[in-house]
């Protein structure tokens, strides 16, 4: 239910800045601490701009007669006063329109909304599939569809060499979350109807009408086919408050230097429009703040919000501490993970008493007595070069007969990590470690993560294994499950392993590779590397003949200057056989896993499931793909891979288009979710969709997913370790909830560390020149996707020096044609014609305010550019 307390957890991104239309008859002075407004107010009541929330009983009615929906707002972040919440029948999303409708919910809460009266619902023009009727500006993309085991970066590396190469878009080795921004860039703009009347006046004034995007429309409304209508909706209570209620801000004195409030309170400016604007008490700011607020014009201060009554446009606030300078990375990251909610406080000593207390830690005898002794195995991991939390390891041993015992072994956190310990608690509430360009934010503390738990080579250490016979194709012949002691025999990183698999018969030199322990031999370890790439090869194959889907997205790699901390560098992360050959087998474990602990405890296994694509967008889509020409199956997942495989060829041009069209794809997916067996009833909806499988969980990365620790002690029940951990299958739902916010709090953090360097190394490097493919065209603008860096952007007409545009529809297909004013008086104007696909150059450059870049076209020559290349001959 509503919680008062505004617990810390997914982002501030509430609502927009002061709607100062929607003020009352007391002007914006509404504070919820000022007497006189109240007094001069009409018949001296205040006016109310909100409705008060329902009450508790009536929503749950409400929501049982099914004449109220619940669901997770979002919010457009280009667009404020445009919310959505999901249809609960993945048909086209609900629509709320402004501030006053969003009534005071925040991005991210769980909210209860009513529908409006079909009269005041949103009128779609029917031709377009466009990207305004959707709140999508932050979807997921479950790693299992881009396949990513990308390295985590480790702060520590940079002693290695001057600069470090650090991965923003790391993640897992059983890749499953890692989507880029992927922003809904369709088609053309919206038409919006205005009909409603009663909420006159209360449209949200801060946001911009422009023509393209939002009309009145004569025609009535009852004429048009249901399709082109969008439900609307309003907020009339929050079950539960997401959102931290924290922000990242500036300060502003109150315009009016005259009113009561002006003696009494700051405007807090959130920088996340979402947010609405905060009056915080002058006494939480600096003393010389009123006299000299110039000097605070570019410093970061967090805030939170305390309260937010229904007669004010203004939430109030608490001022939680000034960050520093806005633009430097280290007061910019810790605005980011504090509006996220991520604890990046120090481990309490009560949570280090938890941890063995004689260093060095040995392994005590009796564990020898429990487990599986696998140390004289040829063992070895392989990571990103400066990855410090080594949580899998894997082997591969020939058989007599031709076949291979092939292990995947996996620290076992679990063993350390007492259940209901103030450590198990810290962990639990963390629920992942968070990895930012330049550092992580860990789950547990890095006496576990760095050495205990970290399967670092030459030394003993305690894991979790899945032992396969696998024949060289891949076929498994029997597996086993249990608590193993390895010593792995040496650390590899994907390079070392990648140059293996790149030179079959050639002995790699022994400097080029790390320490090898004296029992194994450079030879062994190549050979195990090879033999497991050969099966990898076999089982990723199957996978896609089976029905799998990638959707690999772009991700961006820093390089960073070891001494300032500033990107010098960046390129797009390549993901090479090495990364596939890992991500092959923590696949197989992790659905392993899945069964066996399915089979033992139908009702308490917490496993994670993938949803089918929302049915609307995935229309849209299908539309969109029929008018371009492009022939694309989206019946399953398998086929929609075949079709992304098969439609384009390895050309530059036809990689773009693909890499756009993957972009498209990526938007109608929804995100892979962690849920206990017990609380779903339907065990179709259990499947994972991505990776077309009817079990799926996170075992093989303990260190830093909680999920997977609960997994750990699962299966340790399972295989009569243990006893069953005492969880009801609500409580264990409960915490998967709670992991499954987490993890996007950190997705989300991540995205933005990424852009937050992205946006450094412009301002420091820029501008950057770069190739582009246009993914949407509007009446006035048009996105693009940057190819050298994969990021996206909107290019505005209005910043090009253009003579005049014009846009128009060549039969569905939108089309900018652009007439560029002639450098040279003699010359005559130069067209150019921008429709979806066209390649165009960019420019990207710095803007005066801090950390903002804009893209801006090249110029072409007196020739002109060509458009887009015809579809057939593409």
């Amino acid at each position: 239910m509503s919680h008062p307390d505004c617990r810390l957890n997914l982002r501030p991104l509430g609502t927009p800045r002061g709607v100062s239309s929607v003020v009352g008859p007391h002007g914006v002075g509404a504070s919820p601490g000022d007497k006189k407004a109240k007094s001069k107010s009409v018949r001296g009541k205040k006016k109310s701009i909100f409705e008060t929330y329902m009450s508790k009983e009536d929503v749950s009615e409400g929501l049982k007669r099914g004449t109220l929906i619940q669901g997770v707002l979002r919010i457009n972040p280009k667009k404020f006063h445009e919310a959505f919440i999901p249809s609960p029948d993945g048909d086209r999303d609900i629509f709320i329109d402004g501030v006053v409708a969003r009534n005071r919910a925040l991005n991210g809460d769980l909210v209860v909304v009513k529908l409006l009266p079909e009269e005041q619902w949103k009128v779609i023009k029917p031709e377009s599939n466009d990207k305004e009727t959707e709140g999508t500006d932050e979807l997921d993309l479950p790693e299992e569809l881009c396949g990513s085991h990308l390295p985590q970066q480790s702060v520590k590396g940079y002693n290695d060499s001057p600069d470090v190469i650090i991965e923003a878009q790391f993640d897992d080795s059983d890749s499953e979350d890692g989507h880029g921004n992927t922003q809904n860039v369709l088609v053309d703009g919206v038409q919006k109807l205005s009909v409603c009347v009663h909420d006159k006046g209360k449209e949200d004034a801060d946001a911009p009408v422009t023509k393209d995007e939002s009309t009145s429309m004569s025609q009535d409304t009852r004429v048009l086919s249901e399709k082109s209508l969008q439900r609307s909706a309003k907020v009339v209570y929050i079950l539960d408050k997401k959102h931290s209620r924290a922000a990242t801000g500036f300060l502003k004195l109150l315009a009016d230097k005259n009113s009561e409030l002006f003696r009494k309170y700051a405007l807090f400016s959130p920088s996340d429009h979402r947010v609405p604007r905060i009056y915080v008490p002058l006494k939480d700011c600096p003393q010389d703040f009123v006299t000299r607020p110039k000097d605070y014009a570019n410093t970061l201060f967090i805030c939170r919000i305390v309260d937010w009554k229904e007669d004010s446009n203004f939430a109030l606030g608490h001022l939680a501490k000034s960050l520093g300078q806005a633009g430097e990375i280290e007061p910019e990251t810790e605005g980011i993970l504090t509006e996220y909610g991520v604890d990046f406080s120090d481990f309490s000593s009560e949570v280090l008493d938890c941890l063995p207390q004689g260093l060095p830690w040995t392994i005590p005898p009796e564990e020898f007595g429990k487990r599986r002794d696998l140390r004289k195995d040829c063992i070895f991991t392989i990571d990103p070069s400066t990855a410090r939390d080594l949580d899998d390891a894997l082997s591969c041993k020939p058989l007599a007969d031709g076949n291979f015992e092939v292990g995947v072994h996996i620290a076992d956190v679990s063993y350390f990590v007492p259940e209901g310990s103030p450590l198990d608690k810290v962990a639990a509430e963390r629920a992942t470690s968070v990895y930012l360009v330049q550092k992580v934010v860990p789950m547990l503390p890095r006496l576990l993560c760095e050495e205990l738990c970290s399967l670092h080579p030459m030394t003993d250490k305690l894991t979790f294994s899945v032992i396969w016979t696998l024949t060289p194709e891949g076929k498994i012949l029997g597996e086993w499950f249990g608590r193993t002691i390895i010593r792995s025999c040496t650390k590899l990183s994907y390079e070392h392993a990648q140059s293996m698999i790149e030179s079959p018969t050639k002995k790699i030199p022994e400097k080029e590779l790390p320490p090898i322990s004296p029992e194994h031999t450079s030879e062994e370890v190549h050979q195990a590397v090879l033999n497991l790439h050969g099966i990898a090869k076999e089982l990723r194959k199957q996978r896609f003949v089976d029905g799998a889907l990638r959707l690999d997205q772009l991700k961006l790699a820093f390089t960073l200057d070891h001494e300032t901390g500033l990107p010098q560098g960046c390129h797009i992360y390549e993901y090479r056989d090495s990364n596939k050959l890992v991500e092959e087998f923590m696949l197989l474990a992790n659905m392993a896993v899945a069964h066996k602990t399915y089979r033992a405890f139908p009702e308490r296994a917490l496993l994670r499931r993938h949803p089918p694509p929302q049915t609307k967008m995935l229309n849209d889509l299908m539309e969109f793909c029929d008018q371009m020409g492009l022939p694309m199956d989206f019946s399953s997942a398998g086929a929609l891979n075949k079709s992304l495989t098969k439609t384009f060829g390895d050309d530059k041009y036809s990689l773009a288009r693909k890499e756009v069209l993957t972009n498209m794809c990526s938007r109608p997916m929804q995100m892979a979710l962690y849920f206990c067996s017990g609380t779903l009833r339907d065990q179709a909806q259990f499947r994972h969709y991505a990776l077309n499988v009817p079990l799926y969980t996170h075992f093989t990365s303990p260190i830093r997913r909680f999920a997977d620790v609960l997994v750990h002690r699962l299966l340790a029940a399972t295989l009569g370790y243990r006893e069953l951990p005492d969880l009801e299958p609500d409580a264990l739902q409960k915490q998967a909830d709670h992991c499954n916010d987490r993890r996007m709090a950190s997705k989300r953090v991540q995205e933005l560390s990424t852009g937050l360097f992205f946006a450094i190394l412009v301002k420091e490097s820029g501008p950057l020149e770069s190739e582009a493919m246009v993914l949407g065209v509007l009446n006035q603008a048009f996105d693009v996707l940057v190819l050298r860096y994969g990021v996206q952007k909107r290019v505005y007409c209005n910043a090009l020096p253009l003579r005049s545009h014009h846009f128009q529809r060549v039969g569905k297909k939108p089309e900018l044609t652009l007439v560029w004013e002639p450098e040279d008086l003699e010359q005559e104007p130069v067209q150019q014609v921008v429709t979806i696909f066209s390649l165009v150059e960019v420019v990207l450059r710095a803007e005066t305010s801090a950390l903002k870049y804009s893209a801006i076209l090249k110029r072409p020559g007196p020739e002109g550019l060509p458009g887009p290349r015809d579809e057939e001959e593409a």
